[in-house]
């Protein structure tokens, strides 16, 4: 197996990648920073992306596209076989599973590492709130900006599906009342990048910022409604249950 380095910008995104994978990359954001990259990208000859799209799109988002990636040209492989591999490394990881009582101890000898960071609950680490996938605990975002400037608007949303399905729309021989809904309905189908729409949230000025909040982009607990609300009230009534 022979690992060669690409610039970022070279490796090309397979156009009808059927895996969904924007929520995802912060977290592998987060990881690559950690730990740095130890897992090659799989490319084609042509230097498209077979496994690894996440990789990349985080790798792009903290070093930027000249950032030397290591992959595996798999230029042994059929065509037919790319388009299986590419379905068959993401399928497989669906049938696995964790051991809960093994997870919890290894993440009990995490102290210095915050695994939040990389998409683990950091509440079930808490006592006998570790039984129970709901917690007093209440962690609302606070948004910092990580970055100098805000990122550009194209970077907060991926249209590519939505443009795909409205075009498919307004080709088709159907009324144009239809289309219409049909067209609204599309709009379903953008992807939005919430890290990033957080990171742009703070440059915005504060009507932008109110508009966002009014848009539910942003999570933002008013006056502690959510701590102070319905977190202490279920405290009061489990009380009240537990003295009855």
């Amino acid at each position: 197996m022979q690992i060669v380095e690409r610039k970022a910008k070279d490796l090309h995104p397979y156009d009808n990648n059927p895996r969904v994978n924007d929520e995802a990359v912060e977290l592998v954001a987060n990881s690559i920073r950690e730990f740095g990259f130890k897992v090659p990208v799989v490319v084609d000859s042509t230097g498209t992306i077979v496994c690894g799209h996440t990789r990349v799109k985080a790798v792009m988002r903290l070093y930027g596209g000249e950032w030397m990636v290591p992959c595996i040209v798999a230029d042994d492989l059929s065509p037919e076989q790319i388009r299986a591999f590419r379905l068959a490394d993401n399928k497989v990881s669906e049938k696995a599973l964790w051991d809960e009582v093994k997870l919890k101890d290894e993440l009990s000898f995490l102290s210095r590492l915050d695994m939040s960071a990389f998409g683990f609950d950091a509440p079930d680490l808490e006592g006998d709130e570790s039984q129970n996938e709901y917690t007093n605990k209440v962690e609302i975002p606070k948004y910092e900006a990580k970055e100098d400037f805000a990122p550009e608007l194209s970077e907060l949303y991926d249209r590519t599906k939505q443009k795909a399905l409205s075009d498919a729309i307004r080709e088709a021989p159907i009324p144009d009342d239809i289309k219409g809904f049909l067209e609204v309905a599309s709009y379903r189908h953008i992807v939005f990048d919430y890290g990033r729409i957080a990171e742009y949230y703070c440059h915005a000025s504060k009507d932008v910022q109110r508009l966002m909040e009014d848009s539910a982009l942003v999570l933002i607990d008013f006056g502690r409604a959510v701590e102070l609300g319905y977190v202490a009230m279920k405290k009061a009534i489990d009380e009240d249950l537990g003295e009855d």
